[in-house]
């Protein structure tokens, strides 16, 4: 008896390490989703993207969970699995993904293993209503916020005016790219701009140049109207009154692009950048990703 019930707790706490993995992918594919996804004109696109990029996660432990419940030995198989993929894929093992990766996918495939499962019913139950849960939960406000952004778009110059400051922002174009490049190549960009800002020239011309933090701090805006921000350089942290948002005049709604580069240098290796939703964080100068962009101004 004392064995049996040995076997069931362990049961249990597999589906509950289970179920918890499942539930913090559930709450990052939430958040993430209406972060840097939901860029597609297409509601379908959107969805798509949403399933197949921020919820597949979430979906793949919930599917190894109920494995595991039905047919524990497969389950408890299917994790180890799952470790060995999750390293290949990743391509690096280091100690935090053995410690927070790869060792706990183990241990909850061997408990799964040698554990006796729960009810199957209220096992279910857990592991696909408490991940959905928390999806919706998570996801309310973001999505929220995305449904109310200004649909308006312009590849035209901005001039934005306010909160102590006034900027022209560089039409699309070698000014404003579609795709990021790195620190030095866009402050050379920048530099190359002719006055219209839509043609590269050979030579630097110095008309146009990357914002600094405070001057993309103090621009920033939600539906319309500044967000009256200010950048503590003493503190490195932007406050603002509003919450600023990817809208028109300054992002692309419809662009996967949701960092710029600032030309405010944090050391000889790293420089600001800032989000659409106004957080400024020091990045590697050699950073190149495709939402990684930047937009010229004079």
């Amino acid at each position: 008896m004392e064995t049996q019930r040995k076997h069931q707790r362990i049961g249990w706490i597999a589906v509950s390490f289970s179920i918890a993995i499942t539930s913090f992918w559930a709450f990052w594919g939430a958040g993430e989703t209406f972060h840097e996804g939901w860029y597609y004109e297409s509601f379908l696109m959107n969805l798509g993207l949403t399933i197949i990029q921020y919820l597949s996660p979430m979906l793949i432990f919930m599917g190894v969970g109920l494995t595991s419940i039905y047919w524990p030995r497969v389950g408890g198989a299917l994790h180890v699995v799952v470790a060995v993929l999750a390293a290949w894929f990743f391509n690096i093992l280091t100690n935090t993904v053995i410690l927070f990766l790869l060792l706990p996918l183990v241990m909850i495939g061997l408990f799964y293993w040698y554990g006796t499962p729960p009810t199957r019913k209220a096992a279910t139950r857990w592991m696909v209503g408490l991940p959905i849960l928390v999806l919706i939960v998570a996801g309310i406000y973001p999505a929220y916020r995305t449904s109310q952004r200004i649909k308006d778009r312009s590849p035209d110059a901005q001039l934005v005016i306010g909160n102590e400051i006034t900027l022209t922002w560089a039409p699309k174009g070698p000014g404003w790219p579609e795709k990021g490049k790195n620190w030095h190549e866009a402050g050379q960009a920048c530099q190359r701009l002719n006055e219209d800002g839509e043609t590269l020239l050979s030579e630097p011309q110095n008309m146009w140049r990357l914002p600094t933090a405070d001057e993309a701090v103090r621009s920033m805006s939600l539906h319309g109207e500044n967000s009256h921000g200010v950048w503590d350089e003493q503190n490195a942290e932007a406050n603002y009154e509003k919450r600023p948002d990817k809208e028109f005049p300054l992002w692309d709604i419809y662009s996967p692009v949701i960092y710029w580069w600032t030309a405010t240098e944090v050391s000889q290796d790293k420089a600001y950048i800032i989000v659409y939703d106004g957080k400024v964080w020091p990045r590697a100068k050699e950073l190149d990703m495709d939402y990684l962009g930047f937009r010229c101004v004079k």
